[in-house]
């Protein structure tokens, strides 16, 4: 099996050092990079067997084509493989958002290729190469938003690899997917992201930031991660972000008025928010 991986980061990375480790005999991984240094780490670190920092090489005989790049940037990949691409050949996605990705893809790909898009809910507070590990999809959630034309084979094919990264294939379509996403990855990004710029901002930040521990480390891990990834995201899925962001505005603004009410009602609100994310956790175990 001829794999191609566009895009070493954390995904691409993690992706290539999974097939590497878990079936050595069946793939044969070649991974592509804009810049020369990132693809001779990719080999140093065993993470592909060649390295291409040429697209069109890169995809010429791959059987899989996997891109891993951020979001809005695979147009322009897709328009550069595009004629590139073996027949019967299969191209797919790491991003976090779909909706977008798929009418690129059904644009520009050749008929002969399927496309089957992709995104795993997992990430690193790191990112980058270095980053990359094989049990990063390990008991993930992979969702799978496969293209109207996309034979079953394809799919099947794609969701075999999913297997055997370890993760868990979620077939779901894709304008619900960036709606679901918004809400549960894309805004607490965002929140983070707040929190951080909030709080950094104040006069007392040089003495607030020595009190800081383990809850404001939490609540602002996701403010670590990449920012031009995190700013694609944001800007191929933005109504769904909006959206939710005014959510999350209401319902801020209703502990604002129970926090300066002052009466049982915010132990009441808390003690339903405990709840609910105990009841999530124990379905996630």
């Amino acid at each position: 099996m001829h794999v191609a991986i566009i895009g070493l980061g954390l995904i691409g990375g993690s992706i290539g050092l999974a097939l590497k480790q878990l079936a050595k005999s069946r793939w044969s991984i070649v991974g592509y990079a804009r810049r020369r240094e990132v693809a001779s780490l990719a080999l140093k670190l065993g993470v592909v067997d060649t390295a291409e920092t040429s697209l069109a090489n890169a995809v010429r005989e791959a059987e899989i084509i996997i891109i891993a790049t951020p979001v809005l940037t695979i147009k322009e990949i897709l328009a550069q493989i595009a004629n590139h691409l073996p027949p019967g050949s299969i191209v797919t996605d790491t991003a976090s958002t779909k909706l977008q990705v798929m009418k690129w893809a059904e644009e520009i790909l050749p008929p002969t290729v399927d496309f089957v898009g992709g995104h795993p809910m997992v990430g690193k507070e790191s990112y980058g190469i270095r980053a990359a590990e094989a049990g990063l999809f390990q008991g993930c959630t992979y969702c799978l938003t496969p293209a109207k034309k996309a034979s079953p084979q394809a799919i099947d094919r794609v969701t075999n690899m999913v297997k055997m990264l370890g993760a868990s294939p979620f077939l779901i379509d894709a304008q619900e997917h960036d709606d679901l996403v918004a809400g549960i990855s894309h805004l607490p990004m965002l929140l983070s992201a707040a929190l951080v710029s909030a709080t950094a901002k104040d006069a007392s930040w040089h003495k607030m930031s020595r009190l800081a521990a383990s809850g404001y480390r939490d609540l602002t891990r996701l403010a670590s991660g990449n920012p031009e990834v995190n700013a694609h995201i944001c800007s191929s899925n933005q109504k769904a972000i909006v959206q939710w962001i005014n959510k999350f505005s209401k319902e801020l603004e209703s502990y604002r008025q129970l926090v300066m009410v002052g009466d049982k009602g915010l132990e009441e609100a808390l003690t339903r928010a405990n709840k609910t994310r105990q009841e999530w956790l124990n379905k996630t175990q």
